[in-house]
């Protein structure tokens, strides 16, 4: 059994933000994990929207074996996007999204009442807007600590408009075994968002958290995951 994570829209590294979690599931069950690297963040070298994305996703998930498929935010819009995949046995929503077919990310974000304001870069791309390293930690990392909030914004990137405009294909979390965790102290997602989507999964778990529980109490979300690779 091997862990995927698929990080949220606008930020690369996700080895880096899924790492306190990776760390500590090594520690207590002995399964690895690993980080899909997203075309629409500049992380592959060749940029893509979410089609690219998705292929990259179901390129790692031929890799390996067995496999708790984990989506951060905008991950699992791109989960949905890459379809039913033979190794995975769970997923894992946090914060995030189970589209139906036929959604964009931007749409699924069109309702929120203090949506993450973003601005046109360039060349196809987007950047958040209005945020700085304190700005950024106090809304998305406001229970981490200053030095993870400034390593965090160091991470900050543009995406492919494509990623967010581009209606899905497919639902590939019908079907499968899904757990959502509901992150009850998030200042990004509303909680209202949040529990609309984790009324699609198969059962979801409320956490007092904001919205990067894998980064603040990787201990927390170790307690979901350990049951389903053990």
């Amino acid at each position: 059994m091997e862990v995927v994570f698929v990080h949220g829209a606008l930020v690369r590294d996700g080895q880096w933000w899924w790492q306190p979690t990776a760390t500590l599931l090594e520690e207590r069950t002995g399964v690895r994990s690993r980080s899909v690297a997203l075309p629409s963040c500049g992380e592959t070298g060749e940029r893509g929207g979410l089609e690219a994305d998705a292929v990259a996703l179901r390129a790692v998930l031929d890799e390996v074996g067995d496999a708790v498929l984990v989506g951060h935010s905008y991950g699992g819009t791109v989960i949905a996007e890459a379809g039913r995949h033979a190794a995975v046995r769970h997923l894992v929503l946090v914060s995030s999204y189970l589209p139906d077919v036929g959604q964009a990310q931007a749409q699924i974000m069109a309702d929120e009442p203090d949506p993450v304001a973003v601005v046109d870069a360039g060349d196809g791309l987007v950047a958040v807007d209005g945020y700085d390293s304190a700005r950024f930690g106090a809304r998305f990392l406001q229970d981490a600590a200053d030095a993870v909030q400034r390593a965090a914004w160091e991470r900050v990137t543009t995406q492919s408009i494509a990623a967010l405009g581009t209606p899905t294909t497919d639902a590939g979390w019908r079907g499968v075994d899904s757990i959502y965790l509901v992150c009850t102290a998030d200042r990004s997602t509303s909680i209202g968002l949040q529990r609309e989507h984790a009324g699609r999964a198969s059962r979801s778990v409320d956490l007092a958290t904001g919205h990067h529980p894998f980064i603040t109490r990787p201990d927390l979300v170790v307690e979901v995951l350990a049951p389903l690779v053990t």
